[in-house]
């Protein structure tokens, strides 16, 4: 197995967009549907699910996800028909079929002929059959079955006029993220002579002289198998297994990718990515360079984040698709399955989660799934079709919304794009990656937190920003905020240096800027690759925590907010540093009036520096002063000068997707809170939904 490790630079080597497009005669519209599964359910059930799909508007399926046993339910034996009969049948009904390759879940004769491709776990247990992606990625075995069924599927359906994309596989990395076998063993071997070339630039970049852990030869690494209750993986291999894993999986997709394309070159083709706040298993930037749109599956955080939360995702998704349009393959019309406690939605949110992903860019609404299973373990996963059937408020929803997008697509907003907004605020995979490691300052510190508390803290201050992943091009915004992005390489530390040199607005946090790509610390005090632009420098990191009796759980802002988890002990300021705010503490914390938030002008630019964990509510009050220190004044700002970064106060959420071409602005203004918010509306309104406004401006 070949694998190539991830480019520095996603967004350098991007296939180039390739949308769905509709099905001969009909007019484009945004895709609206979700998977369907008909083999679970009898033929007879097939054309009423088809007739209340017309219904609803629907005029898109995803179909054959989990389908592989009943596609080839022997080694040598294959039943395309029952799957022509529903293609054609969706096809007829103009209703455009996303069809999948299938190989998501293979089927039991295969892995009892070859439980070789069963992946294992640390501890070598194999993850036997009886739920899904029980298969490894390193696999030669399985790769060649899945391969043929790929070539099968294309083969069989190359001219087929209904089928408008291909689904590749099904949220890969889901379940299979990890896997330690032999297999995986030779190909992270192979992966790291591709990265390192040889074997001392691997121990350089391990640090493998700690614990005497020097390798001389490729065959010496391992995988990060167990080693017993309460040790310390080597971090740099750890972060390394980690970036291979996600391109192990990156290249069974390309290859899957591959044998479609060479067969069926006019479709285009994607898989469905799984971004969240908080999901974080495969680079998916990296991963947004290899389809030819991008999807993702998101499903609501119950609760009072719940829209903050999803405008979020669909954020970070459109900056993964650089502001190109993608497609929303999989979110919930209610409860999930699979928490501890499945919530139900709350009224009007169906609609309003829908049109927030379209206000960020999507031009697909998909649910997982249109009928409700019977059975399964998904039987009481939320569908548009619910078990209660028809006479339900969740298919009255689903049947308005239907009718909301058609409004939305006649009246062009499918041809907008997301604003750009003036604040970017940078998420990075491979800092979440390295923060996760179990010998850390605190456990309770992670990068993946930090961005969230600053787009919600920025929407309580009137501003809706882009998120970012690192590798774009979020240089180009008038401020940028680095929320403990752990690792800084040496391009990215320059890329700082040179945006706030020229007149750029960086925020940073503690926990930026530790590392180098390697997981290996910069020196000279943190943050050791930027200090000289933020004009601080901390000695040490000061935890914060109530674990043991004595310990100093929380420190106080000079400002009035309140620091928890972790917080830098600053001993160098720059003499053109201000500080801002400092700690108010007893003499013996060794805290008490040391600088906490601070900003220093560096070149024709300036750099903020928060210095402690303040979460959402201690952002979002520091904000106003640290703005006016920075010379930003959003809220003052006029709607022509600040697209879409601007909100009617901290108790809506306002978006702005615009024309290119012409101009036309679609403004969708949502309410964050449970009561009444009074806005002003611009043009012409054309949705009115509880819990929501959303207009267009002429």
């Amino acid at each position: 197995m070949t694998l190539h490790s991830a480019s520095t630079d996603a967004s350098s080597q991007r296939r180039p967009l390739r949308w769905p497009q509709p099905l001969e005669g009909s007019a484009e519209r945004i895709w609206y549907g979700g998977d369907y599964n008909p083999e679970q359910w009898p033929e007879t059930v097939w054309d009423e699910d088809i007739e209340l799909m017309k219904q609803a508007g629907v005029n898109l399926v995803s179909v054959g996800i989990f389908s592989w046993a009943k596609i080839q339910p022997t080694a040598t034996t294959w039943d395309f028909d029952w799957l022509d009969r529903i293609v054609n049948k969706l096809g007829m009904a103009d209703i455009a079929v996303d069809l999948a390759s299938a190989t998501a879940s293979p089927p039991p004769w295969l892995t009892k002929m070859h439980p070789e491709v069963l992946w294992r776990d640390e501890r070598g247990d194999i993850c036997w059959p009886g739920a899904r992606q029980h298969w490894r990625a390193t696999s030669p075995v399985f790769k060649d079955y899945a391969l043929a069924l790929c070539r099968k599927m294309a083969e069989h359906f190359r001219d087929n006029p209904y089928i408008v994309s291909w689904h590749v596989s099904n949220e890969y990395g889901c379940h299979n993220r990890f896997d330690y076998s032999d297999d995986a063993m030779r190909a992270f071997q192979n992966w790291c002579k591709l990265r390192y070339g040889d074997i001392q630039a691997v121990n350089e970049a391990w640090g493998t002289s700690f614990w005497s852990q020097q390798m001389t030869d490729f065959s010496e690494i391992v995988p990060p198998r167990f080693i017993g209750e309460g040790n310390f993986m080597n971090p740099g291999k750890l972060l390394d297994f980690k970036r291979f894993s996600s391109d192990a999986l990156k290249e069974f997709f390309m290859a899957e990718r591959d044998v479609l394309a060479s067969i069926t070159p006019n479709l285009p083709l994607t898989t469905n990515f799984m971004v969240s706040s908080t999901g974080y298993p495969l680079n998916y930037d990296d991963w947004g360079s290899q389809v030819d749109f991008v999807s993702n599956d998101h499903y609501f955080l119950p609760g009072e984040a719940h829209l903050d939360e999803l405008a979020y995702s669909a954020s970070l998704v459109d900056g993964i698709a650089r502001k190109r349009p993608w497609f929303l393959m999989e979110h919930s019309t209610g409860a999930v399955n699979w928490r501890t406690v499945n919530y139900a939605k709350e009224k009007g949110q169906l609609i309003r989660d829908s049109l927030a992903h379209l206000a960020f860019g999507s031009n697909a609404i998909c649910y997982f799934q249109w009928r409700q299973s019977r059975a399964g373990a998904e039987k009481f996963h939320t569908s548009m079709l619910p078990h209660a059937g028809t006479d339900t408020q969740i298919f009255r929803d689903v049947c308005e919304l239907g009718r909301d997008l058609n409004v939305l697509s006649t009246t062009g907003l499918n041809h907008t794009t997301l604003s750009m907004s003036a604040v970017a605020v940078v998420v990075d995979y491979e800092s979440e990656w390295a923060t996760e490691h179990t010998a850390t300052p605190t456990q309770r510190v992670r990068h993946w937190s930090e961005p969230l508390d600053w787009f919600r803290a920025l929407l309580d201050n009137g501003v809706t920003a882009d998120m970012v992943p690192i590798a774009a091009d979020w240089d180009s915004y008038q401020a940028v905020v680095l929320p403990s992005v752990y690792l800084l390489d040496e391009r990215n530390t320059q890329r700082v240096h040179d945006y706030v040199e020229a007149g750029g607005k960086i925020f940073v946090t503690y926990f930026t800027g530790i590392s180098d790509v390697n997981d290996r610390v910069w020196l000279g005090g943190y943050p050791g690759s930027i200090s000289e632009v933020v004009g601080v420098s901390s000695e040490e990191f000061v935890p914060l925590g109530s674990d043991f009796d004595g310990t100093l759980e929380y420190l106080d802002l000079s400002n009035g907010t309140v620091a928890h988890d972790l917080a830098d002990r600053i001993t160098r300021v720059a003499d053109t540093t201000r500080v801002l705010t400092t700690y108010q503490a007893p003499e013996w914390t060794g805290m008490n009036q040391v600088p906490a938030i601070t900003v220093h002008e560096f070149g024709l630019g300036i750099a903020a520096y928060v210095g402690c964990r303040l979460g959402r509510k201690g952002l979002a009050q520091s904000m106003p002063e640290l703005l006016d220190a920075m010379g930003l004044q959003f809220s003052d700002a006029k709607q022509s000068e600040m697209p879409h970064a601007w909100n009617e106060g901290e108790r809506t959420l306002r978006v702005e997707r615009v024309n290119a071409q012409t101009g036309e602005r679609f403004i969708f203004v949502f309410n964050r809170t449970h009561d009444a918010v009074t806005i002003p509306v611009e043009g012409t309104c054309l949705i009115n939904v509880a819990g929501g406004l959303q207009g267009r401006s002429l």
